[in-house]
């Protein structure tokens, strides 16, 4: 039952689950009935009423000194979804916490990069160890642009974990794959990979240059023509809003990397899914609108048919329920 699956990660466990859908369907049963019908102890039914009453989901009956009965159910699970609403969105207030904690601290002790608009990062465990911290801090967006004719093994695999952070803290990821890279069996393993989990993907003939766009603040460039010679990482400049502007122009001329049609997204685009991520982190249209380069009217217009599709009394629900249904 799709009820049961939505109680269950609720917070209601299979016991006390199964005496409140008896009360729905019984609603004159009484606690002999129940048990009889469930094929428990009358202590069972008891600690569930009480557990129950302490959700709300239970009522005294009137007229029927004594008795219970389950209130409206319509009512019961918006009851229980706005707990669990606002248990997210405490736990959401304690992580942003730690996370401006994190940084703070982290600033202290970093005094050196953020006097210098232009940061050399040597060796490749220095550049990775930096983009591990973008994947960990990113807001909004990460752009890259890959060049060369394969991705190395050690790429791929450090790639795919920095990758999976960053989405699954909702930050959109476009990357821009040359052609000849994607002739190469492992790289396109990936970029095909990459492209279920909800990278943004493009393909060009030709590439001018790797790169990285953090936030469209910071821009990591590779220090030559190898990559394990280390990068170049610029910061809040002219240049990386000219970066970003090529990166962006670069993106209209590419063509669209073909990902396998998902059967579980019920025929969502990419950039619905995309919107969904987003609005189940609470964001609003706005927010929305900016990070994913969509005019507000768009994402309130798609906002709103997926708040029908999923039958959603709010934006939360809407979110809850599209994970549910394993769209995001």
């Amino acid at each position: 039952m799709v009820e049961a699956t939505l109680l269950d990660r609720l917070g209601i466990s299979a016991g006390i689950e199964a005496v409140y859908w008896a009360m729905v369907e019984n609603p004159t049963w009484n606690v002999d009935e129940l048990a009889t019908s469930l094929d428990v102890p009358e202590a069972v039914v008891h600690d569930a009423f009480s557990a129950l009453a302490d959700q709300a989901l239970v009522t005294p009956s009137p007229g029927r000194e004594g008795n219970l009965r389950s209130v409206s159910l319509r009512l019961g699970l918006l009851a229980l979804l706005h707990q669990a609403e606002q248990q997210i969105i405490a736990q959401q207030a304690k992580l942003l916490a730690a996370r401006a904690s994190v940084l703070a601290r982290a600033a202290s002790h970093d005094i050196h990069r953020e006097r210098e608009e232009i940061v050399r990062l040597e060796g490749p465990d220095t550049v990775w160890e930096r983009l591990a911290e973008h994947a960990c801090t990113a807001s909004e967006s990460i752009m890259t642009l890959t060049t060369g004719r394969a991705m190395p093994p050690g790429t791929i695999e450090t790639s795919k974990n920095l990758t999976r952070i960053a989405l699954s803290r909702g930050v959109t990821i476009r990357h821009i794959y040359q052609e000849s890279t994607l002739d190469d069996a492992g790289s396109r393993a990936y970029a095909e990979l990459m492209a279920k989990q909800g990278e943004q993907s493009r393909v060009m003939t030709e590439a001018p240059v790797r790169m990285t766009l953090v936030d469209r603040q910071f821009a990591l460039i590779p220090i030559g023509s190898r990559s394990c010679r280390g990068a170049l990482e610029i910061r809040g400049s002219l240049l990386v809003s000219t970066l970003c502007l090529l990166f962006d122009l670069l993106w209209e001329k590419g063509m669209e990397f073909p990902m396998p049609a998902n059967a579980d997204r019920d025929g969502l685009t990419e950039q619905t899914v995309a919107i969904l991520r987003l609005l189940r982190q609470g964001r609003t249209d706005e927010a929305i609108g900016r990070q994913l380069q969509l005019s507000e009217r768009t994402v309130r217009r798609t906002v709103r048919d997926l708040m029908r599709r999923l039958d959603a009394e709010s934006r939360f629900q809407a979110g809850v329920e599209a994970a549910l249904r394993r769209w995001i």
